[in-house]
């Protein structure tokens, strides 16, 4: 019987980077081509178009880096809250406090004399951190991180703005629109299908799904713009 080194890959770990940094660039790249083609639909010149255009990345990479800071600073908050309280409890209530963690060893499928036995040790190392982690489910891994995640999410929306505001440089006037739109969803259907095959989902589902909103949205946007662009200019 042949024998080697048995490495597990589990995606798991992947998920609150991943969702924070496709989320960030597929806004980024979504969002600022969208307001491109919308210019370019309604009729403005090359500079007006840029300046949307940068605009949108500066103003949308501020608002992802304030949204996703108050939404992680709410659940720190939370989390510290938590432990506070949980802090108290092992003070004052230290044999009830024991007897949940025993409790919850049990359920999960230990004998009850292993389960006192594990509850103690663990106590006895670190009392606050078993509670935190087997109890309210907090690790120091995926504990909230306010200011890593808002300036994580305003990078990934930069990142991905760039792309069309680069299109627009190199393709300037009333060419940009129609290579805005392809190849912003060239590279949104890139970014969707690699965060699929990071999360261990199937490619191609990753890849259409990001390609049909997007390009919902920039049709959209591009209808609004042309409606638009015609009555001011009538």
């Amino acid at each position: 019987m042949k024998r080697g080194v048995h490495r597990e890959r589990h995606r798991g770990g992947h998920a609150g980077w991943l969702r924070a940094a496709v989320l960030g660039a597929n806004d980024g790249i979504v969002s600022t081509a969208s307001l491109v083609v919308g210019m370019v639909a309604a009729g403005a010149g090359h500079g007006a178009v840029l300046l949307a255009g940068l605009a949108g990345l500066v103003g949308g990479a501020m608002s992802m880096a304030a949204g996703e800071y108050v939404s992680v600073s709410s659940q720190a908050d939370a989390e510290r809250a938590d432990l506070e309280k949980e802090r108290g409890e092992l003070r004052d209530f230290p044999d009830s406090e024991h007897r949940e963690l025993v409790g919850i060893y049990v359920r999960r499928g230990l004998e009850p004399a292993l389960a006192e036995q594990v509850a103690t040790q663990l106590a006895a190392h670190d009392a606050l951190a078993a509670h935190a982690r087997d109890e309210l489910g907090i690790t120091e891994m995926l504990r909230a991180r306010p200011l890593q995640a808002a300036l994580a999410s305003a990078a990934a929306f930069a990142a991905g703005a760039v792309l069309p505001i680069a299109v627009v440089l190199l393709v300037p006037g009333a060419g940009a629109g129609p290579w805005v739109t392809g190849v912003s969803l060239a590279c949104l259907a890139a970014l969707g299908g690699i965060a699929a095959q990071v999360g261990g989902a199937p490619v191609w589902r990753g890849a259409a799904r990001v390609v049909a909103w997007s390009a919902a949205a920039m049709a959209f946007t591009a209808l609004v713009g042309r409606l638009f662009g015609v009555a001011v200019a009538g």
